[in-house]
């Protein structure tokens, strides 16, 4: 094995590494975004606080936290995940989604 080869190797398996890493990251952004607006349609539609859970658990990657708030006829909902790595490669993503609470809009005589 020559010089050169020895540098290159280590360089090509970090190189894939932090390939499939981002990869991985831009997955879990993704699921987040879908989690998300899951989760603000079912809470527009008048789903209990479980079955809101329960559609962004669906879409979430593993280990999401959930929040939900209202906010006058706006519902709210943001969802938190980790992504898989070793200890500074571990980055937090979070991704919200708003939606018109329908019954609110509905009651209140809106269109």
């Amino acid at each position: 094995m020559t010089a050169e080869a020895a540098v290159v190797i280590p360089a090509l398996v970090l190189l894939v590494a932090g390939l499939l890493w981002g990869l991985m990251a831009a997955v879990a952004r993704i699921q987040c975004v879908d989690a998300a607006r899951a989760g603000a349609r079912a809470a527009a539609r008048g789903e209990p606080a479980s079955g809101v859970a329960q559609a962004v658990r669906s879409a979430a990657p593993p280990g999401a936290r959930v929040e939900m708030t209202r906010e006058g006829e706006l519902v709210r909902v943001a969802v938190r995940a980790r992504t898989a790595g070793p200890g500074p490669l571990t980055v937090e993503l979070r991704s919200e989604a708003v939606a018109l609470d329908e019954r609110r809009a509905v009651g209140d005589g809106a269109p």
